[in-house]
């Protein structure tokens, strides 16, 4: 099913007899395999509104990602939190959609300094499981209204409601762009050396560490005189930690961090993916502990992991403080290990209440959060 309309998939879903598998690109498989009726929001399509001196863009939910980023882009504009493209990942294809960016809150390096997808977000539209059509936040920056309920829709997996229409704040495109690499470090070094960056006060908008490349990375952004000023700075700052060196055309740069943005190295690569959030501090203990290859993003805060197909991190992990969410794996694989991180007790009764509240049928993606 496929409807064009708002009203036409408020009928879809309050006339259902049973589960709804709810998808928009069909790019983002991640979370346990879903028994239902695809519901597609990709006929609801069309950027609504776009007002580039008021920062906002509204979009229905079905629209591709790639439209929403030419119309930002010939407006000098861009979404602040650098959303990922998991195709290559995943082995996906279809097109990304701004639903499915909300519904996962996908977040990519910039989110460090920006904020992730829900911190963006300023509105939404949905249609809950009964069928209600639920508006909340508005379509500029200084309405607040409803702000909880907004966030709460981002990363929900369309378990509480079906997407129909998303609002985003969004911020003028940079300049310039400078990015830096030192070579050598390991885990622990590369984690202080971000640590350094982060802290100083040059801006960084990227902080990554490929230790199978030997290559810890950062990026600064903005008005070209302030970067050339700022590049030098930087990297005067982090000459300690090893030799700079330091791209300064825009162009490679932005290749470079769409490359750690998709995790392009673990791409072509056979096994499952993991994506661990931690404390930068403890990256370095968390990332020897998986037993496979790792890349650290968010100055250390995310870690991306490879590891052999079938394999239980989370058992070999152990009690640790963050969380690990498999990202990559065979639907049998998906079945037998839950794909997103069980919740505390606490947590999980507030989650279940919620889908209750939202979904009393229990019909929108059940069992995709391990529900």
């Amino acid at each position: 099913m496929s409807p064009a309309t708002e009203s036409e998939l408020s009928e879809i879903v309050a006339g259902a007899r049973g589960a709804l598998h709810v998808t928009g690109g069909g790019t983002r498989p991640v979370g346990r395999p879903v028994a239902g009726e695809v519901l597609s929001v990709a006929g609801l399509a069309g950027i609504e509104l776009y007002e580039p001196g008021a920062l906002t863009i509204v979009a229905r939910a079905g629209t591709s990602l790639a439209e929403v980023e030419a119309a930002l882009a010939a407006e000098r504009q861009r979404l602040p939190f650098e959303p990922m493209d998991h195709r290559a990942l995943l082995g996906t294809k279809g097109e990304p959609t701004v639903g499915g960016v909300v519904a996962a809150n996908v977040s990519g390096p910039r989110r460090i300094q920006a904020g992730a997808a829900r911190d963006s977000l300023i509105g939404v539209r949905f249609v809950d499981g009964s069928g209600s059509i639920i508006k909340n936040g508005g379509r500029v920056m200084k309405n607040v209204t409803g702000y909880d309920l907004v966030k709460l829709m981002a990363g929900s997996w369309g378990t509480l409601g079906v997407l129909t229409e998303v609002a985003f704040k969004v911020l003028p495109a940079p300049e310039a762009a400078a990015g830096f690499s030192i070579a050598g470090l390991s885990d622990l070094q590369a984690v202080e050396a971000m640590a350094v960056a982060l802290g100083s006060p040059f801006e960084v908008t990227g902080a990554a560490h490929l230790p199978g490349a030997g290559r810890t990375l950062l990026r600064i952004e903005g008005f070209a005189a302030s970067v050339a000023y700022r590049a030098g700075r930087l990297a005067e700052v982090m000459a300690p930690f090893g030799a700079v060196t330091v791209e300064r055309d825009a162009a490679a740069v932005a290749e470079t961090w769409r490359q750690i943005r998709d995790v392009q190295v673990f791409a072509t690569q056979p096994g499952d993916v993991w994506r661990i959030s931690v404390k930068p501090s403890d990256a370095p203990g968390v990332a020897a502990l998986t037993g496979g290859e790792v890349m650290f993003d968010w100055g250390g805060g995310l870690i991306w992991a490879l590891v052999p197909e079938g394999t239980d991190l989370r058992a070999r992990l152990g009690a640790f403080a963050g969380h690990a969410t498999l990202v990559r794996a065979s639907e049998e694989t998906r079945a037998r290990i839950a794909p997103f991180h069980p919740e505390p007790a606490p947590l999980a009764a507030l989650s279940a209440g919620l889908r209750a509240k939202f979904d009393p049928r229990g019909i929108l993606n059940p069992g995709l959060m391990g529900s």
